[in-house]
């Protein structure tokens, strides 16, 4: 793994700036951000460009969201330190960093082997050991561990998972980007209401890689 060097640190200051600039002003969020080697989730071809607003490929042909991205989710959900988080999409891992150092109680988990083993050891390198990183089918999430104060989805929805609204506690609150993948998505933020009802929020659009249901892959 890379080391943290100054130049990285610099660099990360620069990015937390921009996205100051795009619109993120949760403190909370952007100190979180700037704990994070976000470079260390990359492939070391991408560690230059670690620290730009962008998305990058990773195994299993899925992706690292764009920083701005992972800023607006995560303040999205717009809980308390100590909430109980689970994220649906673990992909490389640094969402869940994120959600971590924001004083969240976080599990997460992963479809992809691949990926599910490369988060595992680098989260576990990084010193993130109490992320409780599960391997299985994302759209059952984690029932047994139910219920969740925040559920955060990282992949397009093509529509709200139900199995998922299930598993939020009273006045939860569920972030998904949902549509279909082959144009922009619509970010929402549920909340379960009073008498079992839901509050929905547009929170604007984004582009994600696509939730995929049923068997988690091995390959």
């Amino acid at each position: 793994m890379t080391p943290d060097l100054p130049r990285h640190q610099g660099q990360r200051q620069q990015l937390l700036a921009l996205l100051r600039s795009k619109g993120i002003k949760n403190e909370r969020v952007l100190e979180a951000m700037g704990r994070i080697p976000r470079h260390a989730f990359l492939e070391s071809s991408f560690e230059e460009f670690a620290y730009q607003d962008i998305a990058f490929p990773i195994a299993a042909g899925q992706t690292i969201s764009q920083p701005y991205t992972v800023a607006f989710q995560s303040d999205a959900l717009g809980l308390a330190e100590g909430a109980k988080i689970l994220e649906i999409g673990t992909g490389s891992g640094y969402q869940a960093a994120v959600l971590e150092e924001m004083g969240y109680r976080v599990y997460t988990i992963e479809r992809q082997k691949a990926l599910f083993d490369f988060s595992k050891r680098l989260l576990d390198e990084l010193g993130y050991r109490r992320i409780q990183q599960k391997f299985g089918d994302g759209y059952k999430g984690l029932p047994s561990f139910a219920p969740f104060d925040g559920i955060l989805i990282t992949a397009a929805a093509p529509e709200l998972p139900q199995d998922l609204l299930a598993q939020l506690a009273s006045d939860g609150v569920l972030v998904v980007p949902v549509g279909d993948v082959e144009s922009e998505q619509r970010m929402l933020r549920v909340r379960r209401g009073p008498d079992a009802g839901w509050i929905h929020e547009d929170l604007g659009s984004f582009r994600f890689v696509p939730m995929l249901k049923d068997v988690a892959t091995q390959r």
